[in-house]
């Protein structure tokens, strides 16, 4: 009898679960600042009139930063405190949010976007940790990790509406101000109500781990984005090659040292580097899609900010009830067999855009989103659940900055694969019509945002003739952008159904 009290997990009360609505914010204030940015792209597009390059980078450098900082973020969090990495880290993004709104060029917002990965990245490994040492029972933790994730669901309904209404009534930069009034809550109430943790065991920072890291995942992620666009030459295979010999490095150092920056031997269990897998693969296919339907909802088919927001929150909506409805589910479910079949709903999304191509309506991308929201929404529960499950307490900010690496590196793939091949198609197939000054046909060539605005500024009929080429040269890459997304959901549930079989 005594044995048995000794192995029941202690529940948490409300101190625990105030502590998690505490932690919501910072997830919260990511998911929006993400939604938003996509939104605001026309008006990035034709206020500082960046290239196609730049426009990337615009949207590649907050999460490539934070692809490269998170485990290494992680890791700090673990051996500092993680709650104190958390304050000091929103210190920095609520500064450099303010930077971005105010930025003169795209070189300056690109800049500033990189600083707010900087301190993107002491965020989400510090909640997603600390939520691992608030819920120590499987079953509140498990409901915890689907309250938490809708957080990012929550961000992406509620993004598109502040947002629409913001651009339609102010300049892009406002949609970065909103970091400050989701940020003051956080610095009063986190103190008080969510206790500080760490790793017991007090070891020293490895500066030359976390350095490999950031050599690592940054070629990687620029030889993807090359690759994709200028097609697989010298530099890409060279930046693939470098990423390879670092992460080698950081693999060999991990296994050598006393009390490594990440337990590589972690990715010996198949549930937990299973669940990684389909993080990265599900969020890839998630944010590619959301760079096309931002830009087709508002530019092809002329929507403004706030109608096209509309669009999404069905979608948004249900998948924050997917979130939630799949945590009974996943008792009763392998984790195999659930996330394998929301992935389902995915791929039903993408194929329904790729049979319709750029002639999808605003009813049809509503629908298909909701669709996307059902797979992703079910699928990052489970998975994050498992990748926790799997993980040593005393680990859980490594554990979770691996997590959210997934996750943002997801969305670095997501727009330089997904993006890129639609932005390359773009560039390639619009023709655009005699009589456009030079200058301007080079504006229009970069992206379907900068057409939009040199034909504004033409004649009606020439500015016409502009925009319909424009329009048609976007849309003639969106069926084979869709098939792609389309077959990497197909490889997450090929993942789920292989390495998944024997997770609970």
């Amino acid at each position: 009898m005594m044995t048995a009290e000794l192995n029941v997990e202690p529940r948490a009360g409300a101190r625990e679960w105030l502590g998690l609505a505490v932690l919501m914010l910072p997830v919260l204030l990511i998911s929006v600042d993400n939604t938003i940015l996509n939104f605001a792209l026309p008006q990035i597009s034709e206020a500082l009139l960046p290239t196609g390059t730049q426009l990337l980078w615009i949207i590649d450098v907050y999460p490539l930063v934070l692809a490269g900082l998170l485990v290494s973020m992680g890791s700090l969090g673990d051996r500092v405190g993680r709650r104190k990495l958390l304050l000091i880290g929103a210190a920095g993004f609520g500064l450099m949010s303010i930077l971005a709104a105010y930025s003169p060029s795209a070189e300056a917002l690109i800049a500033a976007r990189a600083a707010l990965g900087l301190f993107g990245a002491t965020l989400m490994p510090s909640t997603l940790s600390l939520l691992r040492n608030l819920f120590v029972n499987r079953e509140q933790r498990r409901l915890a990790v689907a309250i938490w994730g809708s957080a990012f669901a929550g961000g992406g309904a509620l993004g598109p509406i502040a947002g629409g209404f913001l651009l339609e009534h102010f300049w892009w930069g406002s949609i970065f101000l909103l970091s400050v009034p989701v940020l003051l809550p956080l610095f009063i109430l986190l103190p008080i109500i969510v206790r500080e943790s760490k790793d017991p065991v007090d070891t020293p920072i490895d500066l030359l781990s976390a350095l490999l890291v950031l050599l690592t995942m940054v070629p990687f992620v620029w030889s993807i984005k090359h690759a994709a666009d200028a097609g697989i030459d010298a530099f890409a295979v060279g930046t693939i090659i470098c990423a390879s010999v670092f992460g080698l490095l950081f693999v060999r150092r991990q296994l050598r040292l006393k009390h490594p920056m990440l337990d590589v031997s972690l990715f010996r269990i198949p549930a937990f580097s299973g669940a990684i897998v389909i993080n990265l693969f599900s969020i890839i296919a998630f944010v590619g899609g959301l760079f096309f339907i931002t830009q087709h909802l508002q530019l092809v088919l002329g929507m403004s900010p706030m109608n096209a927001g509309l669009v999404l929150v069905p979608g948004l909506a249900v998948m924050i009830t997917a979130g939630l409805l799949v945590v009974p589910i996943a008792r009763r479910v392998r984790p195999s067999i659930v996330i394998a079949c929301a992935l389902v709903f995915s791929v039903l999304c993408y194929g329904s855009i790729a049979v319709q191509g750029g002639s999808v309506s605003a009813l049809g991308i509503a629908l298909a989103v909701v669709a996307l929201g059902i797979g992703v929404g079910a699928a990052e529960t489970v998975s994050n659940d498992l990748i926790l499950a799997n993980a040593p307490a005393s680990k859980a900010g490594a554990a979770s900055g691996l997590s959210e690496t997934a996750y943002e590196l997801g969305s670095v793939l997501g727009v330089a694969t997904l993006g890129t091949v639609l932005t390359a198609s773009y560039s390639n197939h619009i023709v655009i019509p005699a009589g456009v000054p030079g200058a301007d046909a080079a504006a229009a060539t970069e992206t379907l945002g900068g057409a939009m605005k040199v034909a504004e500024q033409l004649p009606a009929k020439l500015g016409d003739a502009l925009s319909q080429a424009a329009i048609t040269a976007f849309s003639s890459g969106a069926s084979i952008t869709a098939w792609l997304g389309a077959g990497l959901v197909v490889v997450a549930i090929i993942v789920s159904l292989t390495t998944l079989r024997n997770a609970k």
